[in-house]
């Protein structure tokens, strides 16, 4: 390992102030003052993550690029081989201080990416110019600015830091993933709050069991039907039992109408569009209406693909730069293992390897490290096990038994 001693990361006594103006307030400033733009359904990034579709949206891209395993590799020849010794190895796999672990480190720097505009920003404490701590901040402690070129300057507590100190991973626009979807996650929640209202304020009776103005049932009779009605028909064991009604009384029941429909269809719609606000596919934020045995595992795959991918080149990049010495980014990589998502269950991955090893593409070791199990002597031939004996690998010839062979001589 790298010998170095930690020590805290450089704050300004005196930060510069950051004027912002009411002349033209930013999102930031409108959310602190509890302002919406008129017009509008968008919402402060606080409040949108309090609608259930975008939480789940931001955990599970964020928690499915924390949860791979993540290496510092060296390029040895034409392959790369895993390099614990490095120092951003134990940062990025242990500890990235002493009060966040890795993991945690890249589920929040991934989370803040989908959120703010600025992305996700962390910063590299150096001890002898080597990574010792891994420090995310709370938001505003450090800022970006773009010159003309999009190259970025950075601030920490106001004081500027250099590039290489900064972790610094956004998204393909000028706003995240949440801003650009501001509209349809801001409906989502007013449909929420009238649906809240709905059942807090407005509850729907089951029915209603009406009488003709010429019955003229006064008060008391009321009351008593009413508890007539419930103690024979509440409660689950008493479903199907036969209404009597005097004195030309009906039971109507009530149901929801074409509006009451149209609102839940409106609501499964806007779950939709932060599903594609976010890339995400819509059964991966656990609204299963089209998803089925046949489809469910192409929706996987097509998460990995399209929408976790571009996320893991982009914070593979983002770390290289500041965790990988320029004049070592030719031998040296960070990169992320996809293979624990793209993973088979055991009876399909038996059967591929066998497949596979019959076609001695993979070795028997090979196909064992995949599977993190030890190697075995003899398992790096090549060679069918269900042919003759000329292939390589396969068990040497007996020979015969030595009483048949002086019968065949007899």
């Amino acid at each position: 390992m790298w010998p170095f001693a930690r020590k805290a990361a450089p704050v300004a006594a005196a930060p510069a102030v950051e004027e912002k103006s009411l002349a033209a307030p930013n999102e930031e400033l409108l959310a602190a003052l509890g302002a919406t733009i008129e017009g509008t359904a968008a919402v402060s990034a606080s409040v949108a993550l309090t609608v259930p579709a975008v939480a789940a949206a931001v955990r599970v891209i964020s928690e499915a690029a924390a949860t791979l395993d993540i290496k510092v590799q060296r390029k040895d020849g034409t392959s790369w081989t895993d390099d614990e010794a490095h120092p951003a190895s134990n940062l990025l796999r242990g500890a990235a201080n002493d009060w966040l672990s890795g993991y945690e480190f890249i589920r929040d720097l991934v989370a803040e990416a989908l959120v703010r505009n600025e992305g996700g920003l962390a910063y590299v404490n150096r001890v002898d110019g080597k990574p010792a701590e891994l420090l995310h901040y709370r938001e505003t402690v450090i800022s970006v600015d773009y010159a003309d070129t999009g190259e970025p300057t950075y601030r920490l507590s106001g004081q500027p830091v250099a590039m290489r100190d900064v972790i610094h991973l956004r998204g393909p626009f000028t706003k995240s993933p949440l801003n650009l979807a501001a509209e349809a996650i801001g409906v989502a929640h007013l449909m929420e709050k009238h649906a809240a209202k709905l059942f807090a304020n407005g509850a729907r009776p089951a029915g209603v069991v009406s009488f003709p103005v010429e019955s003229k049932i006064g008060e008391d009779a009321v009351a008593k039907i009413k508890a007539g009605w419930r103690a024979a028909f509440s409660g689950a064991s008493k479903g199907g039992e036969t209404a009597i009604l005097y004195q030309g009384g009906t039971y109507t029941p009530l149901s929801f109408n074409s509006v009451d429909s149209q609102f839940l269809e409106l609501r499964k719609l806007q779950i939709d569009e932060i599903a594609r606000g976010f890339r995400v596919p819509p059964s991966m934020i656990y609204s299963m209406d089209r998803v089925t045995w046949s489809n469910g595992e192409q929706m996987g795959r097509e998460f990995l693909t399209y929408c976790l991918e571009p996320w893991l080149k982009a914070l593979e990049a983002a770390l290289t730069r500041a965790l990988i010495e320029p004049g070592d980014r030719a031998n040296f990589r960070i990169w992320f293992e996809r293979d624990d998502l793209t993973r088979a269950d055991l009876g399909s991955r038996a059967t591929a390897y066998s497949s596979l090893i019959s076609a001695r593409v993979l070795s028997p070791n090979e196909a064992r490290a995949w599977e993190s199990l030890p190697p075995y002597a003899g398992g790096d031939a090549y060679a069918n096990p269900n042919t003759g004996a000329n292939q390589p690998g396969a068990a040497a010839p007996q020979p015969a038994n030595d009483n048949r062979n002086r019968e065949a001589a007899a």
